[in-house]
């Protein structure tokens, strides 16, 4: 079985005058055209009986044909690319093949323009038999994922903005959102992150967060605190009071998490605070 765009192991099967046919071996399947041009382009010259491994796309008129030079992303694979060209009918981007993958306008999120990065889904079109990408991630992505609950730690990428927050895929499958009020740093489209599930709505939609909001994470982060109380003398000049990029570039949370680990700690009489530092209680 052949699996178009992804890399696929073929067998020269015979030599013909504008290239040679590739096949799996299965008469069931198509036969592949690796053109001679495309040919040269491989490390060594070809022959019937090689066998190659190489990426099976779809030209013009919806073949197969071989490509030498694989793409960085394969058919079902959501990615960030760089818009090269813009038209009235799509957009180009660069995914490292022969041909730009087009984004028709029908399967933008918002206008593409050319220059930005943009986060695309590629997918084959049934209509036309062409491998096209798509910035509307909602067609292909699911809002839901049955195995992800409340505090587990994952892999996004941003790629939108509302009023309510930024929208992400997470793990390159599902779609989430990111509320304003947890998004404490700058956030851009494109940005990889490594985030959390904040929470996992009745409807199935997921919320993420920048850090752990449950029990444990609080707890993860007074113990960090204390470490690194004891590795300064007992003392640090990280206040309560400091500014929000000071503390998200000493400990990765937000300012409002920090007070709550602090409150915490003052609480548990591990702490004294006062104006300018906190010191580690013995």
């Amino acid at each position: 079985m052949i699996d178009i765009g992804k890399i696929n192991p073929l067998r020269v099967a015979e030599e013909l005058p504008f290239g040679f046919h590739l096949t799996t071996g299965d008469d069931n399947d198509p036969l592949v055209l690796l053109s001679h041009e495309k040919a040269a382009n491989l490390d060594q010259p070809v022959k019937p009986g090689d066998e190659l491994n190489v990426f099976v796309g779809l030209d013009e008129t919806g073949n197969l044909e071989a490509w030498p030079n694989a793409p960085i992303a394969n058919v079902g694979d959501t990615v960030v690319l760089k818009a090269v060209g813009a038209t009235h009918f799509g957009g180009f981007f660069d995914w490292g093949a022969d041909r730009d993958l087009l984004v028709p306008s029908g399967m933008q999120e918002t206008p593409v323009n050319e220059g930005m990065h943009y986060v695309v889904h590629i997918y084959i079109d049934e209509s036309t038999n062409r491998i096209l990408g798509a910035t509307k991630l909602h067609r292909f992505l699911k809002e839901s994922a049955p195995y992800l609950k409340a505090g587990d730690a994952i892999n996004c990428i941003v790629y939108g903005k509302t009023e309510l927050g930024f929208k992400v895929v997470i793990e390159k499958q599902y779609l989430g959102l990111i509320f304003h009020s947890d998004a404490y740093k700058k956030l851009r489209i494109g940005q990889e992150l490594e985030a959390f599930v904040k929470t996992v709505r009745e409807d199935g939609k997921i919320d993420v967060a920048l850090q752990r909001t449950d029990k444990a994470g609080r707890k993860t982060l007074e113990e960090a605190i204390l470490d690194d109380l004891e590795a300064h003398g007992g003392v640090s000049t990280l206040t309560d009071k400091s500014k929000p990029e000071e503390i998200y570039s000493h400990f990765n949370v937000s300012k409002a998490a920090y007070k709550k680990a602090l409150g915490a700690l003052y609480k548990q009489r591990r702490i004294s605070i006062d104006k300018t530092a906190i010191r580690l209680n013995k």
